[in-house]
């Protein structure tokens, strides 16, 4: 059967392509967080581009983020860094299949994983890492982050600057989403 081209029409041009949607959704959990400095989103996608699980960094399910120290610098009692939860652990936790459906998947993350992440990482049997920013690169736990995941078999890229692109969506009906970027 030979299709009529009028019947068809003509499909939109500029649309997202599965990296930039899975690190648009990375992106959109991250702006759950609380966190004033760092606003990390991760998002876990199987083999067949189906989303398994999404997280971004903050407080421990109840544990009232208002009375969470938020600051960067002090007394390691009194930042955040020994409170929060990464936004990669936060997806693997969320998780609420059978860990073995985890298995050869790729995880969408805005920042490199650190060296706590990475472990998680692998034990879960995530095999990809996709990221957004490398800030951390050359760090002890960047440097371990990497080592972890050579030796494990994880694969790890940052996101093609041909893929990185500005979306905006608004929240009202009626708006179409902008993207803007490289064209289709």
């Amino acid at each position: 059967m030979e299709l009529n081209k009028e019947i068809l029409g003509k499909k939109r041009k500029k649309y997202l392509n599965w990296d930039q949607f899975f690190m648009g959704v990375a992106k959109l959990s991250a702006a759950r967080s609380k966190d004033p400095n760092t606003q990390v989103g991760a998002c876990i996608v199987s083999d067949d581009n189906r989303i398994l699980s999404i997280g971004y960094n903050g407080a421990p399910n109840n544990f009232n983020d208002d009375e969470f120290p938020w600051n960067r610098e002090g007394k390691p009692t009194e930042t955040k860094y020994m409170y929060v939860c990464h936004a990669e652990a936060n997806a693997i936790n969320n998780y609420l299949g059978s860990r073995k459906d985890l298995k050869g998947s790729r995880i969408y993350v805005d920042l490199f994983p650190c060296n706590e992440c990475a472990k998680g990482i692998i034990q879960a049997g995530i095999k990809e890492v996709i990221y957004l920013s490398d800030k951390y690169n050359g760090t002890d736990e960047n440097l371990v982050s990497k080592h972890l995941f050579d030796a494990c078999g994880v694969t790890y890229k940052k996101m093609e600057d041909s893929n990185q692109i500005d979306l905006i969506i608004s929240l009202t009906p009626d708006t179409e989403i902008e993207i803007k970027g490289k064209e289709k």
